[in-house]
């Protein structure tokens, strides 16, 4: 079988190798995960701003799709909080006059998201993920999880408060109705609540949002819950989602771009985070992220033609998954089957499901979103990634979570920018007794002498850094004082050089020749080399001038002087 085919579909690789072993644990994960995704999709459907049971449709065919082309062998996708909130922002920045019009939003934006994740998988830019830095998505879901708990409350109150990206819209609109509050509605709210933490001391594999629905619904029927004002999900139309492609419409597509783009950044990172997190449990196969973009992209962009909103990996199915047994994606096939037949026979059981219940579930569920330890760490250990968690948290609270995450973006960017360009140059000096040159900053006694000069760039030198590395090394010159004579760039570490940098180095040795001091180099990694050969600089400066090592240098210069 061809390695390229098994790369693009997964499944060949898990299928062909497939272990009899693995098929009860399989089953028996899968309809863990179904029996949870049951009311956890219903409930994420309400903070999108859709009828509960696209929830449900989100959770079949996208995770059927995934199982084929996924490489995480654990990973749940489906319907998760913040995507969830990120796509009822979006939509509702168009105000839609109508349920239908929601859903075509919703629908076209998970095509879009399918169709732009999926260019990006074929592309390999996989790699984009690494510069959204910890602490600005910590910041960003803790703010998120702000957002959705106060979305939620008006479930939990049972009043009509229209749903907002915005927290002081939000508490404004709350505090200005809550006097309106139905208490049974605030009972079965709490109360909700309390069970699901409960069973979740009692025992975290116990599926606690079934138990919690199971009895809701008793409680909702036996004693006449709707006659006392608490909203219950109603009708549910029985049957699995049909085929549908009337929410295409060309006029949305550039408003919507802007929320597709967070969305597939959002949705991939918190995939990523996910799936790596789990894998370090599994060493039998291998996380590709490109192939983790192209998985996701093609089960949104196939899952939007059957009713489907946006999906990606979920924190809390992924852990119950893993803990259930899961050994390969078969588990969600068998977790899309048991929605399925839910959908198909069960769906006037959920007639009385009160909408409380779900409020609940939620609030548990986001509770993991909230890293507020996260603040108190980086305030201790680097504050830079302090703020930036402030940052980033502030914005989302305030302008929205597309404008949240955009700033996060920027600040990471800025982060990797300032880091590039202003690297760590280390002063070495010779440990006693030995060849090697280390940090003086770490180590104190090594030996310094006056007449030369031995520094460490620890970066590439490119245009970024180059007038930061000519500054340094004026610097370091000039603290040396009139006795230096050599100076020995330790090049081991600069794995990069652009021509911009190559320019910045001859200057250097330009500056340095005109007061009377050689220049040497060590150290010099192959690409490195290249590009000073091609610049000419090699030979300007003396292929005699580059060594292997820093002694080298200076026991050379020792010898001639």
């Amino acid at each position: 079988m061809s390695e390229n085919l098994k790369k693009y579909l997964p499944i060949l690789d898990w299928a062909r190798s497939y272990n009899a072993d693995w098929l009860l644990p399989d089953i028996l994960a899968g309809l863990t995960v179904g029996v949870m995704l049951i009311p956890q999709g219903m409930a994420y459907a309400l903070i999108a701003g859709l009828p509960p049971i696209y929830g449900l449709y989100a959770s079949i065919v996208p995770l059927l799709i995934y199982a084929i082309f996924g490489t995480s062998r654990q990973l749940g996708v489906g319907p998760v909080a913040l995507v969830s909130l990120m796509v009822g922002a979006a939509v509702a920045s168009f105000s839609p006059s109508s349920v239908e019009e929601t859903l075509a939003l919703s629908f076209l934006l998970s095509f879009m998201v399918g169709l732009f994740t999926l260019l990006m998988g074929v592309l390999r830019l996989g790699f984009v993920a690494n510069f959204l830095s910890n602490p600005v998505v910590s910041g960003f879901t803790s703010a998120a999880a702000v957002v959705i708990g106060f979305n939620q409350i008006k479930h939990i109150l049972g009043i009509e408060v229209k749903g907002s990206k915005y927290i002081a819209e939000l508490f404004t609109s709350l505090m200005d109705k809550v006097q309106g509050l139905n208490l049974p509605t605030l009972l079965l709210g709490l109360g909700g609540v309390l069970l699901l933490l409960l069973l979740k001391k009692i025992n975290r594999k116990i599926p606690g949002a079934l138990v919690l629905v199971v009895v809701a619904i008793a409680i909702s029927y036996f004693f006449g819950l709707v006659d006392k004002g608490v909203k219950i999900v109603g009708n549910i139309p029985s049957g699995l989602p049909g085929i549908s492609f009337s929410f295409f419409d060309i006029n949305n597509i550039s408003k919507l771009i802007p929320a597709t783009l967070a969305i597939s950044f959002v949705g991939f990172i918190e995939t990523m985070a996910v799936a790596k997190s789990i894998r370090k449990n599994h060493r039998d196969y291998k996380l590709d992220a490109n192939q983790e973009l192209i998985a996701l992209g093609l089960s949104n962009f196939f899952g939007s033609f059957f009713q489907s909103y946006p999906i990606t990996g979920g924190f809390s199915r992924t852990a119950v998954n893993d803990e259930a047994g899961a050994k390969t994606p078969l588990s969600l096939i068998v977790s899309a089957v048991l929605v399925a037949f839910g959908l198909l026979f069960l769906t006037n059981v959920l007639f009385y499901l009160p909408l409380a219940v779900l409020g609940s579930i939620i609030l548990v569920a986001i509770s993991r979103l909230f890293h507020i330890e996260d603040l108190f760490v980086l305030y201790k250990t680097d504050k830079r990634d302090f703020f930036m968690w402030l940052a980033t948290f502030f914005a989302t609270l305030f302008l929205g979570v597309e404008k949240g995450i955009g700033i996060g973006i920027g600040l990471s960017v800025m982060a990797v920018i300032y880091e590039s360009s202003k690297p760590h140059i280390a002063v070495t000096g010779k440990l006693l007794g030995t060849s090697y040159y280390r940090n003086i900053q770490r180590f104190p006694q090594a030996e310094l002498r006056n007449d030369v000069l031995v520094f460490r760039f620890d970066s590439s030198l490119y245009f970024a850094n180059a007038d930061f590395f000519m500054q340094k090394v004026e610097d370091l010159v000039l603290e040396k004082g009139p006795e230096l004579k050599l100076v020995v760039l330790n090049a081991v570490s600069v794995n990069g050089m652009d021509s911009t940098g190559a320019d910045a180095l001859r200057e250097v040795v330009e500056v340095l020749d005109s007061q009377g001091i050689v220049f040497y180099i060590a150290g010099v990694i192959e690409p490195v080399l290249k590009v000073l050969e091609q610049n000419a600089i090699a030979d300007e400066l003396g292929r005699e001038y580059l060594f292997l090592h820093p002694q080298d240098a200076v026991e050379y210069f020792d010898s001639i002087k």
